[in-house]
């Protein structure tokens, strides 16, 4: 039997790909091994400033993350952070700094996740990625939450520990439920949020509560957000998500009640489509695709057998 995990491997959620990449994390506590590797002239690094990077198009069509061996790098001690090596060997850092350096030949250009992931290799997807949640992480836990003590930067950036109390930290990672729902007809169910341009249509989401299953968040997110009652719920995959720390948990969820009922606070329009009704909605320009780079895209992708328009706003 074919289930919707099989065929999300034909054509995987972009930024869940494997990246090539050994996090290799035995070594983010060896400050011998790290000295060494970022004196290494293999090694590679690149700076994140605002969850955004340089890039730069490569005469053959591709994007790639610029990067510069360790020597050319600036100059920063605290936040420099290890984010693994390839099978060859070569060590991988991220700077985080206030502002993305200057490019001399004027050829690169700033770019985030939203706007290079899905040009980017998976390497260098996987290797932003990282360093995105990494300095979304930094930037807002300087402090203690037992004391209130500034905190240090440890491991490699993957700590912060407290010098007065001796508390550690570590990167926090909010789980949360993207579902595509059907009904018996197979229809899919789909809403737009308040703050959302006119026509914008997507799956519905929400946070994993404490004490809570992801099944029965998905159900609970489907009920309060659209009043619809969810029955079977089957996992596709996940996506990495640092705006600015979710991991997107997505299922593909069969509804045993059709009757809409909004909540009217996050999801202001909810409709079922069937593939001819989308179809028809997007070559009027009713309603909008999500963007691509999104795992909402890639659910309905799989239902809808076809890729989605590209987005234009």
């Amino acid at each position: 039997m074919t289930t919707w995990t099989d065929l999300s491997a034909v054509r995987p959620i972009t930024l869940s790909g494997a990246s090539g990449i050994d996090r290799a994390a035995h070594h983010r506590l060896d400050e011998a091994w790290l000295s060494a590797a970022w004196s290494h002239p293999s090694t590679r690094v690149f700076v994140v400033s605002g969850g955004q990077v340089l890039v730069d198009d490569t005469p053959d069509g591709r994007t790639e993350l610029v990067m510069t061996p360790a020597f050319e790098a600036p100059v920063t001690e605290t936040h420099r952070y290890f984010l693994g090596q390839d099978d060859k060997g070569v060590a991988y850092f991220a700077l985080q700094k206030d502002s993305l350096p200057g490019r001399m030949d004027q050829s690169a250009r700033a770019a985030g996740l939203r706007e290079a992931g899905l040009l980017l290799s998976q390497r260098d997807a996987g290797l932003l990625v990282h360093a995105v949640a990494l300095e979304n992480w930094q930037r807002l836990h300087r402090f203690c939450s037992r004391c209130g003590e500034r905190t240090v930067v440890a491991a490699a950036g993957h700590i912060r520990r407290c010098p007065a109390c001796g508390a550690e930290h570590y990167p926090r990672t909010d789980p949360a439920v993207i579902m595509l729902v059907t009904d018996h007809e197979d229809r899919a169910l789909l809403g737009r949020q308040m703050h959302w341009p006119e026509g914008r249509f997507s799956t519905l989401a929400g946070f994993v509560e404490p004490g809570e299953s992801i099944e029965e968040a998905v159900r609970r997110e489907v009920a309060e957000e659209a009043g619809v009652v969810v029955g079977d719920v089957e996992y596709v995959a996940s996506q990495p998500w640092p705006f600015p720390s979710s991991l997107m948990l997505g299922f593909m969820a069969r509804a045993t009640s059709s009757d809409i009922q909004v909540d009217g606070e996050e999801i202001h329009e909810a409709r079922w489509f069937s593939r001819a009704d989308l179809r028809a909605a997007f070559e009027s320009g009713e309603v909008l695709p999500p963007t691509g780079i999104s795992i909402a895209a890639r659910l309905i992708e799989l239902w809808y057998g076809e890729p989605l328009p590209q987005s234009q706003s």
